[in-house]
């Protein structure tokens, strides 16, 4: 049976949040006699929370936003009718970006500094993670799922304000170090060309793309465009014109790794391509179905998390039915939906894991570190000791193009490798 994998420095004055973090008054308020009252962080009360986040719901990004949001706000709707959690029901606030770091970083401002939500669940986009990266670390708020895999993410040992980040979907660089393994195993590559944006993704994905290269011993071919350009024909010549290329590597988010694929297969290219598993989507295949009908080369894609179980109903996980069953009809074969679904999991597990201890932002945090924390769809992440890395094993997906029964187009990644991790994929 066919397996779909899910494969999504800055300055201010000093400021203060009253109650943020510490949850807790100054002693002198009190007299012996008194006892204090329970103090929570900012964005709780006996019966609330409030969380939110900034999100791309219109523009060129909107087709991973809205699906991406939807799948949280259908899991928090699902928590409140049950009773919610420790006594408290789940508010959920966003605004739109539209992709954009400013509009990002004024948005994420907005929610700590009026809003003053407990938590952002699902940071979302590279421009805004990495604009108010350096914000939010200053002021230690909470961060459950990155909508993207920055190298800025990763952190093996974090303190301070970082110990208050989740990661959880994996870190690009990582990634390009298991996409150079996947070419390694699957075509033997010694030389790969690296088409790459240049900006955090394609940095990211690149740095790591040269970290297992130079391991392994394999040359590299690299050609940077702008993301913000529309052709990007006359790096994918050069590289297609490269005979002794052996394979390629979009490195770059969804909408720039669209027309990566597109002007390669227009410069004529038969090496097969290798993308990130943040296109691993059955929306993403729709935009570049000619080419993959083409058949001129294969493309393949990552993927971090499983959805299906041979025992389940039709093949499918209890959990992935849990989700498909709860996000409207047309979100349920969404992979970015199953992005927002995780990263509504994960604070709420947060939530359990407090109990009935004060709701503050250090409580928070030990409760998330206190044990490994189970995917919804296969997979764990540690964040024990200040480890922020997200999940590191990963699968290979290639995207394929057929009909259904009535002739209409149906766009699926199909599992090529089972969830490995580099060491496993290259001892195969």
């Amino acid at each position: 049976m066919k397996k779909f994998l899910l494969t999504f420095m800055l300055a201010f004055g000093l400021f203060v949040i009253a109650a943020c973090g510490n949850g807790t008054d100054d002693p002198s308020d009190t007299t012996p006699d008194e006892t204090p009252a329970v103090e929570h962080a900012q964005g709780v009360t006996d019966t609330t929370v409030l969380v939110g986040n900034a999100a791309a719901t219109s523009g060129g990004f909107a087709a991973v936003g809205v699906p991406f949001n939807h799948a949280i706000q259908a899991y928090f709707n699902r928590v409140n009718e049950e009773g919610g959690i420790n006594g408290r029901t789940i508010e959920w606030v966003h605004f739109d970006d539209q992709f954009d770091p400013e509009l990002g970083l004024g948005f994420t401002e907005q929610l700590v500094e009026q809003e003053e939500v407990f938590a952002l669940v699902g940071h979302f986009g590279t421009p805004t993670v990495g604009a108010t990266r350096g914000y939010l670390n200053l002021i230690g708020i909470p961060r459950v799922y990155y909508a993207t895999g920055i190298s800025a993410l990763f952190n093996l040992e974090a303190t301070g304000g970082a110990r208050a980040s989740f990661p959880v979907q994996p870190i690009f660089d990582a990634e390009g170090e298991v996409i150079v393994a996947r070419a390694v195993a699957e075509y033997d590559a010694e030389k790969i060309g690296v088409l790459y944006t240049n900006d955090d993704a394609g940095l990211a994905l690149l740095n790591g793309i040269q970290i297992r290269a130079d391991l392994l011993g394999i040359t590299l071919e690299t050609r940077q465009v702008d993301p913000g350009d529309l052709d990007y024909s006359a790096a994918a010549n050069a590289l297609v014109s490269d005979a002794s290329i052996d394979v390629i590597i979009a490195a770059a988010n969804q909408e720039p790794a669209k027309i990566m694929i597109q002007d390669l297969h227009e410069a004529g290219n038969t090496k097969p391509v290798f993308t990130s598993y943040v296109s691993a989507d059955a929306t993403f295949i729709a935009d570049v179905s000619e080419e993959i009908e083409s058949g001129q080369f294969p493309l393949y894609a990552n993927a971090w998390i499983d959805i299906m179980d041979p025992d389940g109903e039709m093949g499918f996980s209890d959990a992935y039915w849990d989700f498909a069953t709860t996000v409207d009809p047309e979100w349920s074969a969404n992979a970015f939906a199953m992005a927002g679904w995780i990263a509504a999991h994960f604070f709420v597990e947060g939530l359990r894991r407090v109990g009935d201890d004060p709701l503050t932002w250090e409580n928070f945090i030990a409760a998330m570190e206190s044990d490994p924390i189970e995917m919804p769809f296969g997979g764990i992440v540690d964040y024990a000791d200040g480890r922020r890395v997200g999940t590191q094993a990963m699968a290979l997906l290639q995207a394929t193009v057929g009909e259904d029964d009535e002739g209409n187009p149906v766009y699926e990644w199909i599992t090529i490798r089972e969830i490995e991790d580099i060491e496993s994929i290259l001892a195969d």
